[in-house]
């Protein structure tokens, strides 16, 4: 049985990534670590084995947008989204607003990008066939 960690021991970042449900596992906290997209306190850690405590700020540099949390305590286990969301606080900014589109704005391309249409694809074999 997994021993209770006193509320102010350090943990493994890797650890805490995943028990903070950051990252779907070790591996792939680890392999984020190593990338250089993990820091602590402002400084890039590229160890798994780093440690934080309650207190210290980690920034993550995710695909589509970076999370900037403050530990408040070390994980024991993965446990359930409402258990994780107890380790950190989180100071992200909020996400960017992109403007909204409607379907038909959505739906059109601009000139030029994506496949030809039939149209273009006539226009096409004109241009390289002449002779027709």
């Amino acid at each position: 049985m997994a021993e209770e960690q006193p509320p102010s021991a350090p943990q493994r970042i890797d650890k805490w990534l995943f028990f903070a449900r950051v990252s779907k596992s070790r591996t792939l906290a680890q392999e984020q670590i190593q990338s250089g997209l993990v820091q602590i306190n402002a400084r890039v850690v590229k160890q798994p084995s780093a440690t934080v405590r309650p207190g210290d700020e980690v920034r993550v540099a995710l695909p589509r947008r970076d999370l900037v949390l403050k530990v408040l305590k070390a994980g024991d286990r993965r446990g359930p989204y409402e258990e994780a969301r107890c380790l950190y606080e989180d100071l992200s900014p909020p996400p960017e607003s992109r403007p909204e589109l409607t379907a038909l704005e959505q739906a059109q391309r601009l000139p030029g990008s994506g496949r030809p249409t039939k149209r273009e694809r006539r226009q096409l074999d004109r241009l390289f066939d002449p002779d027709e």
